[in-house]
């Protein structure tokens, strides 16, 4: 379902920029928007854990230099039958987490220096445990994808604004220029929700997944609520809109505008439903 899904989101990032392509350049703007957005696809699905590496500085550690973490992410994978992911750490106080990578043969977790020291053993396996749940459901690289078609969508609403307005096709007739202008304004809104249907939906399935590959979903449910409380006195550094959806808890639910946009369900839901989960146990 999640390849269908990546395949969708390409195919119609694709076909979208085309059609902005023409507005602003009939065809001669077609085509160059063609290989722009085969461009784009091709960033996404090669480089797009790179790029999120390197922006959050994340360095890569050894079985050596990172033992137990490196014992716990090991144990998992084995619970979730992935090969072992690359492992990264972020030098950063604030506690958190995410899983990158294009499938489960190129895929790598990162956590903040500052989950490492809040968490006890079994909240970490927790945490990690729902990292992998991504990786072992594909979710990075469509939630990746998503991402870039968020930007893409209102980098050519951008650019079909300015064409409107210096090029006048907007005038040659007032129902097309008005539908356009509509348009211009709606693709970035809605593509945005887009984002946030995927991304909330998986991340009640990865929850379900960490507490099924650790075995204890109460841990996670207590790893959630340090770890939102954490991140509302201060995000991880350099996080942006366009990759809040990749933490296990997205880092800028301390910024009230933020909340109506929300790339992940209310850490309430959550912890009830792994709550609930543990009950079903007994």
């Amino acid at each position: 379902m999640n390849t269908l899904k990546t395949v969708f989101l390409m195919t119609l990032m694709m076909v979208l920029f085309i059609l902005v392509g023409d507005l602003i350049g009939g065809r001669s703007g077609m085509t160059i928007a063609f290989l722009f957005a085969l461009l784009m696809n091709f960033g996404s699905y090669w480089f797009s854990d790179k790029i999120v590496l390197s922006m959050y500085k994340a360095r890569q550690v050894t079985q050596q230099e990172a033992p137990e973490l490196y014992s716990v992410v090991q144990r998992l994978a084995q619970s979730a039958e992935i090969p072992m992911p690359k492992i990264y750490i972020i030098d950063d106080q604030t506690p958190n987490a995410f899983a990158t990578g294009r499938s489960p043969d190129h895929a790598a977790v990162a956590a903040t220096t500052g989950i490492l020291s809040m968490l006890n053993q079994d909240e970490l396996a927790g945490v990690l445990g729902h990292e992998l749940a991504h990786v072992k459901h594909r979710d990075i690289l469509t939630g990746t994808i998503a991402a870039t078609f968020v930007g893409t969508i209102t980098f050519i609403a951008q650019m079909a604004g300015w064409a409107m307005m210096f090029t006048g096709r907007a005038n040659d007739r007032d129902d097309d220029g008005l539908a356009s202008l509509v348009l211009i304004i709606l693709s970035p809104i809605a593509a945005t929700l887009l984002q946030l249907a995927i991304s909330r939906s998986r991340e009640f399935a990865a929850d379900a997944g960490g507490a099924h590959f650790s075995h204890n979903p109460l841990a996670l449910a207590s790893a959630l609520e340090k770890i939102s409380r954490g991140n509302q006195i201060k995000p991880v550094n350099n996080v942006g809109p366009a990759t809040a959806h990749m933490f296990i808890v997205n880092p800028l639910s301390g910024k009230p505008i933020m909340k109506l946009f929300s790339t992940h369900p209310p850490i309430e839901e959550r912890v009830k439903r792994l709550r609930a989960m543990a009950a079903d146990r007994i």
